[in-house]
């Protein structure tokens, strides 16, 4: 009896939430081009997710990336116009998943090789828009892996490119963070932490692991989330960290021409030809 009513509870809620995402999709009206192809129903269940399924905080969220990226064109950047900010490896896609299959970007602040607010945004934006390019079918997650070997005050990005990072990934990348994994931050990291986590909801903060590498806590975290012989030496595992720029270059090249061909895009287009504009002014 107990199971049976549970079971009629769990499909009640699957059938009220699948209501609300076709509500939104009637609230935020007829789509063409670029928004039709970006708002499937799995997207707009990442936005109703993100504002506990309140479709009018859901709809305005949704507006507002649309209308962001029909002014930034996050899809027609191109690996050549940001390949000078990841010369140094300081974001990218690892060539290995985490247990459950998702995609692991690696960052390591220590590599910071610019000061440029609208490049290291542009770049992040790209690494994003690839890795979800790059997600397996029916995964819309990602897994951050931080490495802050190597970081400093000194060669840490601006706190305001910090603060519009953190907006545009919390409103316009919804739900695609699965766990952020900050592995072993040194003590001065906590005065950068005390500004920036202002700056960070509540959602998010829920998904940042503070990782370091004398706590057996952490060892377990580590070890639930990946395979230790894929995983790097540097987060606890056996495998070799490498960035190879070259490597790296020559499939995102590819990967250029696979976002072209996802978007529709004309040959301008596809070369990157049309520059997005910079982020607003925070």
């Amino acid at each position: 009896m107990f199971k049976k009513r549970s079971q009629n509870h769990h499909d009640t809620d699957a059938a009220e939430r699948e209501a609300k995402v076709r509500l939104l999709r009637e609230s935020i009206g007829p789509l063409s081009g670029r928004s039709f192809k970006f708002c499937t129903d799995a997207c707009l269940r990442r936005y109703l997710e993100a504002r506990n399924w309140n479709t009018s905080k859901a709809q305005k969220m949704l507006e507002e990336t649309l209308k962001w990226r029909a002014e930034y064109k996050p899809e027609e950047i191109r690996w050549h116009q940001v390949e000078h900010e990841g010369e140094t490896g300081k974001a990218y896609k690892a060539n290995f998943c985490d247990r459950q299959g998702r995609v692991v970007l690696i960052l390591r602040p220590g590599k910071q090789n610019t000061n440029s607010h609208e490049g290291n945004i542009r770049h992040l934006v790209y690494r994003m828009e690839n890795a979800i390019l790059n997600l397996p079918e029916g995964q819309g997650q990602m897994t951050w892996l931080i490495d802050f070997s190597g970081w400093s005050l000194n060669n840490n990005i601006p706190i305001k490119t910090a603060r519009e990072i953190t907006n545009i990934l919390q409103n316009h990348y919804p739900e695609r963070l699965a766990i952020a994994i900050l592995y072993n931050p040194p003590k001065f990291f906590e005065a950068f932490w005390k500004v920036v986590k202002i700056f960070v909801d509540q959602k998010t903060h829920q998904k940042l692991r503070f990782i370091y590498p004398n706590s057996k806590d952490s060892q377990e975290i580590m070890m639930s989330l990946f395979d230790k012989e894929n995983l790097p030496k540097e987060f606890g595992g056996k495998a070799t960290l490498e960035y190879d720029h070259e490597e790296s270059s020559r499939l995102m090249a590819q990967d250029d021409v696979k976002t072209a061909m996802f978007w529709g895009l004309d040959s301008d287009e596809a070369n990157g030809k049309h520059k997005s504009p910079a982020p607003p002014a925070t």
